[in-house]
């Protein structure tokens, strides 16, 4: 399950939906145990380990944007002014950040008890399948085009010589450059797309891609926006939720929690390191497909055995 959260809660899949599909498909312990809309779940708590490794992996991949964006954060707010790139983005994922933040606080709950369960995550990971691929059409139907680099490995700065480092990371710049000069109202609009998440099905990165790109994002930038936007609200979706894991949902669950989230961890990093080389270049529509094709397969499963 640590595997599965590092990679689903980045790429355009749902993380929540696959944390309540995987245990019903499978059945007998599985589903018993691994309940997410009990109002009292460890499996809840054991959760919560899971998101805080994975927003430590994005923290990690993209630790010069938040230096940037931490430093801008602040020099925004000593000097009252929003000019550079990284107070640009400062503010840009603060105020993206506040309304999936008040939703949240509001709504995740009854969401969750009402709505986690296996037949309403199945039709949800198909809506959000048809989400994706309404979003690309209506993204062509508009005559946008996909942004390329003359070298698609440029697009990280993990990996490769140091000359293939230090060209990834002037690529990034060039991309947070594009991505500052978003304004302020499409910035909030982009980041309240996270709101849907709230369902279970609804990818985070999914939504807000689909919002970046109709408001004329390209791939790559809408991809860095997404993860970007999503780094706080799963850091802080998490640390709000950590007194569990040291009260009676944590007890006898340590060690389950520490290796799924090491899994976590490294499956989320090598994800994000992969997507921001796929989405140079490539689009959601496999993902779109994927999603449609596991709703329904997982509605037809549940409903017909």
């Amino acid at each position: 399950m640590g595997l599965f959260q590092g990679v689903t809660e980045l790429f355009p899949v749902s993380s929540l939906g696959h944390s309540v599909l995987i245990p019903a498909l499978i059945g007998g312990r599985w589903a018993r145990d691994l309940n997410v809309s009990s109002p009292e779940s460890p499996y809840l708590a054991f959760i919560v380990g899971l998101h805080v490794a994975t927003a430590a992996a994005l923290l990690l991949f993209f630790w010069r944007d938040w230096v940037q964006i931490i430093i801008g954060f602040y020099t925004s707010i000593r000097h009252r002014r929003i000019q550079t790139t990284g107070e640009r983005l400062a503010w840009l994922i603060v105020l993206g950040t506040i309304p999936v933040a008040v939703c949240g606080l509001a709504l995740e709950h009854t969401f969750r008890t009402t709505l986690g369960r296996p037949i309403p995550a199945a039709v949800f990971l198909t809506v959000n399948g048809v989400l994706l691929y309404a979003g690309e059409r209506l993204r062509r139907r508009h005559g946008a085009t996909l942004a390329t680099t003359a070298n698609p490995m440029l697009a990280s700065p993990a990996g490769g010589s140091a000359e293939q480092r230090h060209a990834a990371t002037a690529v990034a710049d060039e991309v947070d450059d594009r991505l500052a000069a978003t304004s302020l109202p499409q910035g909030i609009l982009i980041g309240a797309a996270q709101t849907l998440a709230l369902l279970p099905g609804i990818s985070r990165s999914g939504v807000t891609m689909t919002a970046g790109l109709l408001r004329g994002l390209s791939h790559d930038e809408a991809a860095r926006f997404s993860f970007l936007l999503a780094t706080p609200v799963i850091l802080a979706a998490g640390i709000l939720k950590i007194p569990d894991l040291f009260g009676p949902l944590g007890a006898g669950i340590g060690g389950q929690v520490l290796a799924g989230s090491v899994a976590s961890f490294i499956s989320a990093y090598l994800a994000v390191r992969f997507l921001t080389k796929y989405f140079h270049t490539k689009t959601l529509t496999p993902f779109a497909v994927y999603c449609v094709l596991a709703g329904v397969g997982s509605l037809l499963w549940l409903t017909v055995r």
